[in-house]
């Protein structure tokens, strides 16, 4: 991994840390530590993994999916005005 994308992983994960201890510790009336503030990040990020992949998976199929996609050009278009 180049150097400056290292760099910009580090800023955004020192960000979320930082966000995640602002918002948690009024909550929890403690201070957070830095190995405290990665697991509560941790924690959420796998919990809305989680929701996301139950979504998906309770999708219904749509009712007219036959499985062919029909490309723009094969679609006549009509202004019937």
């Amino acid at each position: 991994m180049r150097s400056s994308v290292k760099a910009a992983n580090d800023n955004r994960n020192d960000d979320l840390i930082g966000r995640t201890r602002e918002v948690w510790q009024p909550r929890l009336g403690r201070d957070l530590s830095r190995d405290e503030a990665k697991q509560i990040a941790a924690s959420l990020t796998g919990f809305f993994s989680v929701l996301a992949e139950w979504s998906r998976t309770d999708m219904p199929d749509p009712a007219n999916d036959n499985g062919d996609e029909a490309a723009t050009s094969d679609v006549d278009v009509r202004d019937e005005r």
